[in-house]
């Protein structure tokens, strides 16, 4: 009796020979090339699911100048990654939308220009198809680095740089960062607030920087001492929560840029004594189910669909290589494609 394991794996020639035509002709049809009449395309198709036949990934390159692997380059610390909810559910909607058109995932993790050679040789290798760069701070080279590799880029968020800088368009999709930050102070006002702090996100990141401003669009005389700046952990929104109850104990509503550091700011206000929402409202951005659903009290919150901007980034990244790769095209970006904006909205729950 053979053994199945050891058995030779099918070949293309057999393929061929299982459908009747020649050995280019199946080439073509398994390797995703034009020009084959579709009578012959079942053909082929049927006999590569009779013999189980895998197709040699080296030479469907060839064919269709195609790794169908995309890179996701996370500009942050491993330590982060693993442990922010957000990135998982970003990363989910990229996936998904890779897998459903059978290219692979490629994660990448930056910790600063130390990782710039090795992220910059990886992306000239040619091992990947093109990159969606997430969590890009003010000081990062990765949107250079792989545009030097000649490799098509989406970024998640709002570039950090203007268009001028580069002198081309930068495909992007962020959710209405600004609005959204409107929505949660206005929240809080509605309410009755009249002492509202923030704490914001990294200011070397867009995203941030818009939360702030939507911040001040509503309340444009806060003083300073009630702002602080933290690091979307739990932990930094704590001691910014700290230092503001130290600077400002009459406070009586935060707005917190995400639901990690609203969720340290809750710990920090029932170490204190204070209740939310009576004493403190408190309004996060984001709505992560994990992490907003779980606080005491559940956090009232800006949501935006993190795992659908996965989903249009890859997709917009996909649209460009398909652009990029069709015949008598020499341009990476296709002039129809253009960045995304996603909406925001309110979720009311019980910190406010």
């Amino acid at each position: 009796m053979s053994d199945p394991v050891s058995a030779p794996r099918p070949t293309l020639e057999a393929v061929a020979a299982r459908a009747g035509v020649s050995r280019a002709t199946a080439s073509r049809v398994v390797n995703g090339g034009a020009g084959v009449r579709g009578p012959l395309v079942e053909r082929v198709r049927q006999a590569v699911d009779e013999l189980g036949y895998i197709p040699n990934q080296a030479a469907r390159t060839l064919v269709t100048r195609r790794n169908d692997a995309i890179a996701v380059i996370v500009a942050e610390p491993e330590t982060r990654v693993f442990t922010d909810p957000f990135f998982a559910q970003q990363v989910r909607g990229i996936s998904r939308e890779l897998t459903g058109h059978d290219n692979q995932l490629v994660l990448l993790l930056s910790d600063g220009a130390s990782d710039d050679g090795r992220l910059g040789r990886y992306l000239a290798g040619g091992h990947v198809d093109g990159a969606l760069i997430l969590s890009l701070h003010a000081d990062d080279s990765l949107t250079g680095l792989a545009r030097g590799a000649g490799v098509p880029v989406v970024i998640g968020g709002r570039p950090t740089w203007s268009e001028e800088h580069t002198g081309r368009g930068t495909l992007y999709v962020d959710c209405d960062n600004r609005g959204g930050a409107r929505d949660a102070v206005r929240h809080l006002a509605g309410l009755g607030r009249r002492r509202i702090a923030h704490i914001t996100g990294p200011l070397d990141q867009p995203a941030s920087v818009d939360r702030l401003d939507g911040f001040r669009d509503v309340l444009p005389d806060t003083p300073a001492e009630l702002i602080v700046e933290g690091d979307f952990t739990p932990d930094g929104g704590a001691r910014a929560m700290r230092l503001l109850l130290e600077r400002s104990p009459d406070l009586d509503g935060v707005f917190a840029a995400s639901d990690v550091m609203a969720s340290g700011a809750l710990r920090v206000l029932r170490e204190r004594g204070r209740r939310v929402p009576e004493d403190v409202a408190v309004v996060g951005f984001d709505d992560m189910v994990s992490v907003a659903e779980w606080t005491d009290p559940p956090l009232t919150t800006v949501r935006q669909d993190i795992e659908e901007m996965g989903r249009l980034m890859a997709r917009l990244l996909l649209r460009s290589l398909a652009h990029a790769t069709a015949p008598g095209s020499g341009d990476l970006q296709p002039p129809l494609l253009s960045s995304i904006v996603t909406p925001t909205r309110l979720v009311v729950r019980a910190s406010a």
